[in-house]
């Protein structure tokens, strides 16, 4: 958690790049670097669809937001990708479950740079 969901994507390009990305969405998202999971979603596109990285996570501010779309977008136009759609997916930390338990409260989402909505 939080999940970044390629799809139309090269896997092996994608998963030369992993590090990278990680660490420039953990960076950006002042998340820590090893709750970033990165998937590639295989899936048979029936019209013209765009490329596209889908972001799951916990609401934050929208300058927040901004801030990652804009990195991603540069960092994956220097592997080619620039025309990809980037778009989040809002959890809530009361509907999240680990262990069959709602997760109430997360530690690194109240970042204090952060004005966004917190647990």
């Amino acid at each position: 958690m939080p999940y970044l969901r390629f799809s139309g994507f090269d896997e092996e390009t994608l998963r030369d790049r992993l590090p990278e990305i990680a660490t420039l969405f953990a960076r950006v998202a002042a998340v820590p670097r090893e709750i970033v999971k990165i998937e590639l979603l295989r899936i048979e596109r029936l019209t013209d669809t765009p490329r596209s990285l889908e972001i799951l996570m916990f609401p934050r501010s929208q300058e927040k937001h901004d801030a990652i779309a804009a990195a991603l977008h540069g960092l994956l136009g220097t592997f080619g990708y620039g025309e990809t759609h980037i778009f989040f997916l809002h959890l809530s930390p009361a509907l999240y479950y680990k262990g069959g338990l709602p997760l109430h409260t997360v530690s690194w989402l109240t970042d204090s740079r952060d004005t966004g909505p917190s647990p």
